[in-house]
């Protein structure tokens, strides 16, 4: 009877610290990751590498042969410092192939055409129909505010990037020491978080981000949203156009801490997924007052867009306080066909098809997907921050919502149109009272 007794309570006592929530391995990481949904949540799964928030914040990346290796071994030794683990995930960048003829495409365009008035318009059509070009007409170029593109590798040596690449000064360039202690070699213009050597012929998709943000006209055929912003490069995406979430999350904290007001990420899990580190992560540097651009997403497998509030998408369908959820507008005013909608998880539209911008060696390309879109918006945010640095993130971003250029019939995004610079500052304005 004594035995039972004590068996009886060694259980009771168990439970009752589970419901205290006393950690466990299985409590930091459990068998399956919240969030999950479906038998194809695994796909993208990395079976041998892991996410591991500490206590204080702080997050690294380990490796393992295998999930109950690691806990029986590296979580359960160091239990007592661990907040939460996750599998680490592969993650996509958000282009198309192609939309149309008039939209999308792999046309190519030299800086000799840059004397063509009518090429400049056409090239430079998304910022120009954003109204990006009245507010450059005030003066306001996005001097100042730094963006941290996490995305693919930027070619800070492309003419029209150069000039507007953030350079870390306590950083001494190619000698092979972390000269400024923050635990990266050598990032004077950036970082590259990702393994594999680039290929400028593949890894495109990141240099075309950078200047749909910040291109200088001075040097080439197209101009940037915000042509004086500085971009802050941290490269996790590889030349199968990949990444891990993992990854990822030390590129978004690298750029915070370099000070970027503003982060844009043209990239996302598929639908079954939610790393509850990466939201964390997110969570963190929105309650820091940084701007959160995200790109809603390029549709499903057939490429038709997804309804986002039924079938949310990670990270897009956050919605964070200081985040900003981006579909893809065309010339004409509506959503294309491919990009992801939804009038609670999607807040604005962009252009986003058969957008030039930069890619690597010089040259300059167009491509289509909400991927561009994000990046407008992130130009166009760049470009109020300049305008009244004094103003907040969510300020920033019910400006841009509010002052939306509507269709005859609305879009189904939250806002209902199409993001339009010029009413936008206007509206930040009245918000700041400026």
């Amino acid at each position: 009877m004594k035995s039972e007794f004590r068996i009886f309570s060694i259980i009771t006592i168990s439970m009752l610290l589970a419901a205290c929530g006393a950690k466990t391995t299985e409590t930091v990481f459990p068998t399956q990751a919240a969030g999950m949904c479906g038998q194809g949540a695994s796909e993208n799964r990395l079976e041998d590498r892991f996410i591991v928030q500490w206590e204080d914040g702080s997050f690294t990346i380990e490796n393992a042969s295998s999930a109950d290796e690691f806990r029986s071994g590296f979580v359960r030794k160091n239990l007592a410092y661990i907040k939460h683990v996750d599998h680490d995930y592969r993650v996509q960048i958000r282009t198309v192939a192609s939309e149309d003829a008039s939209e999308s495409g792999n046309d190519t365009a030299s800086e000799a055409d840059s004397g063509n008035v009518d090429m400049l318009s056409s090239l430079n059509w998304g910022p120009y129909s954003i109204q990006a070009d009245s507010v450059w007409n005030d003066g306001v170029l996005g001097d100042g505010v730094l963006v941290g593109v996490v995305d693919g590798m930027v070619d800070v040596g492309h003419n029209q990037l150069a000039d507007n690449i953030y350079i870390n000064t306590n950083e001494i360039p190619d000698n092979g020491i972390d000269d400024d202690g923050n635990g990266f070699v050598d990032d004077y213009k950036g970082i590259k978080v990702n393994a594999g050597v680039n290929s400028p012929a593949l890894n495109r998709h990141g240099t075309h981000v950078a200047g749909i943000v910040s291109a200088d006209p001075d040097f080439g055929p197209v101009s940037g949203v915000a042509p004086r912003a500085k971009v802050v490069p941290a490269q996790f995406i590889g030349n199968d156009g990949s990444g891990s979430i993992g990854d990822a999350i030390i590129a978004l904290n690298y750029v915070a801490s370099r000070g970027a007001k503003i982060i844009n990420m043209s990239w996302g899990l598929g639908s079954c997924v939610q790393v509850p580190n990466l939201q964390a992560t997110l969570k963190q540097l929105n309650d820091r007052g940084i701007l959160l651009v995200t790109a809603s997403g390029n549709g499903d497998s057939n490429g038709f867009g997804v309804n986002m509030d039924v079938s949310p998408a990670y990270p897009s369908a956050y919605n964070f306080t200081n985040q900003i959820n981006v579909a893809a507008s065309s010339r004409q005013s509506a959503l294309l066909s491919f990009s992801n909608y939804g009038v609670k998880n999607v807040h604005v539209a962009a252009p986003g098809g058969g957008i030039y911008s930069t890619t690597p060696n010089n040259q300059i390309e167009t491509m289509s997907g909400t991927s561009m879109a994000a990046p407008m918006v992130s130009g166009a945010a760049a470009l109020l921050w300049s305008a009244i640095p004094s103003a907040t993130a969510a300020q920033i971003k019910q400006a841009l919502i509010s002052s939306v250029e509507l269709p005859p019939s609305p879009l189904k995004v939250y806002s209902g149109g199409i993001i339009n610079v010029y009413r936008a500052l206007s509206e930040l304005k009245s918000l700041t009272s400026q």
